[in-house]
């Protein structure tokens, strides 16, 4: 499996159906995925791991990370909808793998996921829609992990950075990318809207 192969197999998988403004659902595009997954590999963060996907949505990271031969990945998320087409997308891997992987598939609000593991790789809402909501995130995955991947906005870079080391971690690199986001609800007039993301690297 390369990383090329890897974005093969995450661009096929589905996509929200009806995707929901208020939990700002955005499908992750499978090239920043593979990237971050692959990048996630090579820092000995994914093989043999217990992983956390929060907010999973479809389930883009957690399969990744399955595909590259994590341990178990728990797939969390708020919203049941977003969990039965994430669990289709791991019959979908499955067949392409032609085996079975080891998941758990946990419709609760992230706050009250309390189960630690080896990574957590999370997309959560950038906080457009409800202030500070990636900040919760951040909370609970400081809380359940020592290694983080986490996506945030670009411009609250000084923001995070702080609150990372206030929480007694370490950014070690932030993966930037210009993420797309497509034309999905009522109030977007371009088919395509690129923002500045980065993935941070946070370590204990």
């Amino acid at each position: 499996m390369n990383k090329k192969e890897l974005e093969l197999i995450l661009s096929q998988v589905k996509d929200f159906i009806d995707p929901k403004v208020k939990l700002e659902q955005y499908v992750t595009d499978a090239s920043i995925a593979a990237d971050v997954l692959w990048n996630a590999n090579l820092n000995k963060d994914i093989k043999g791991k217990v992983i956390a996907d929060l907010g999973c949505g479809p389930g883009i990271f957690g399969l990744g990370a399955l595909i590259l031969g994590a341990k178990n990945v728990y797939f969390v998320d708020i919203d049941k909808d977003a969990l039965d087409i994430a669990k289709r997308n791991k019959k979908f891997v499955e067949k392409m793998l032609e085996k079975k992987i080891s998941c758990e598939f946990l419709n609760m609000n992230v706050k009250d996921f309390d189960q630690k593991v080896s990574v957590i790789i999370q997309n959560p809402p950038f906080g457009v829609k409800q202030t500070h909501h990636d900040k919760l995130f951040l909370v609970k995955a400081m809380e359940m992990s020592t290694k983080i991947y986490s996506f945030h906005k670009l411009s609250t870079k000084i923001f995070i950075d702080k609150f990372v080391k206030d929480n007694g971690f370490k950014v070690k690199r932030v993966y930037k990318y210009s993420f797309p986001i497509k034309r999905k609800f009522w109030f977007h007039f371009k088919s395509v809207h690129n923002i500045e993301v980065g993935c941070w690297y946070i370590v204990k």
